[in-house]
């Protein structure tokens, strides 16, 4: 049509803001990460420094672990925070945060989060994205549970995970 214009056009990068923890990362939110592709120019993973759920990995660690997977990927960067979700959201220029549902249990809570956040800011959006099947059991607290009692975790952490879970938590054999 001509005369028309298509109001996102000059819209910028759709930038979203995938924030959590990740203490550690698993394959769950991998799938998600990998689900933010086709929807996002940009997707900033967001970890949060909250020393009061007393992490594993302290937030250097775990930007690391995160960006040594993700790699050379151009659709994301890693950055901690503390604060309000929508002030780091804002201060990026993003207008959506993903946030990962694996069961109804997680609903709840997400819901409440994201009315919040929509109060706070009523121009940023949630997304709510599902993993794969596979995943929608796993969680960080039940991974380090497993790792800890000596179970396999065979596909459900990247390999730089696993192998900092083993410098952690494996004790020393003489």
């Amino acid at each position: 049509m001509s005369g028309s214009s298509d109001p996102t056009a000059s819209a910028g990068p759709r930038i979203a803001v995938y924030p959590g923890s990740f203490d550690p990362l698993h394959g769950g939110h991998l799938d998600i990460m990998r689900r933010c592709k086709p929807l996002f120019d940009r997707v900033v993973v967001g970890v949060l420094e909250n020393e009061e759920k007393r992490p594993l990995f302290s937030v250097d660690e775990r930007v690391a672990m995160i960006s040594e997977v993700v790699g050379e990927d151009p659709i994301f960067t890693v950055q901690s925070f503390s604060g309000l979700l929508v002030d780091f959201v804002e201060s990026l220029g993003a207008r959506a945060i993903i946030r990962g549902l694996r069961a109804v249990s997680d609903f709840e809570y997400e819901f409440q989060m994201a009315l919040m956040n929509r109060r706070l800011d009523p121009g940023i959006e949630t997304v709510f994205l599902t993993p794969r099947e596979e995943y929608t059991f796993v969680s960080s607290r039940l991974v380090k549970e497993v790792f800890r009692l000596g179970g396999d975790l065979s596909g459900l952490v990247p390999v730089p995970v696993l192998r900092r879970l083993e410098e952690r938590l494996r004790p020393e054999t003489n």
